[in-house]
């Protein structure tokens, strides 16, 4: 198959920072630093360790398995940490979306109908089937992290307009 426009890498990759740029709204939202790794009863993990989770699991699938750029996973720490700033994880972010903007929006249609490299747990499924499932996955915890936040300081009528329509205009 002929290697074609790459408007789906695009607009895969357009779709995860839009949800990646819901995340930093979020944190944005939270009242300080350290309420980012509170958690409620009943909830395991804190608004730091779902976008350090993120950014980690982006940058092992896309960047390093996907597309080579050597970052090395610590999937413990992601869930482990309990202490850093906002403007440490909105930097993370923001270096997850550069990673996400030069790395999968240039991937054709050959590369996506591949079978996606390092699947976890012996899957096997083509690139693009696997970064619909990073959409969904990144989607998910952005939803986390608004009902952590609102949760944790009783802000039920602020919004950080996680998905906004008008990204998805051309």
């Amino acid at each position: 198959m002929p290697q074609t426009s790459p408007a789906l890498s695009r607009e895969l990759a357009r779709l995860i920072v839009r949800e990646l740029d819901g995340c930093i709204r979020e944190l944005q939202l939270f009242p300080d630093d350290e309420a980012v790794w509170r958690v409620v009863p009943g909830v395991t993990n804190s608004a730091g360790n779902l976008v350090r989770h993120l950014c980690g699991n982006l940058n092992h699938f896309v960047g390093a398995c996907l597309c080579g750029t050597g970052f090395v996973r610590d999937r413990q720490a992601e869930f482990a940490a309990c202490a850093g700033s906002r403007d440490s994880l909105i930097a993370e972010l923001r270096s997850t979306i550069v990673m996400l903007e030069s790395t999968l929006a240039p991937l054709g249609d050959e590369r996506l109908d591949a079978p996606m490299p390092g699947a976890p747990n012996g899957l096997r499924t083509s690139v693009r089937f696997f970064l619909v499932h990073l959409v969904a996955h990144t989607a998910f915890h952005l939803g986390q992290l608004g009902y952590l936040r609102r949760i944790l300081h009783g802000e039920h009528a602020s919004s950080a307009d996680p998905l906004p329509l008008t990204a998805l205009a051309d």
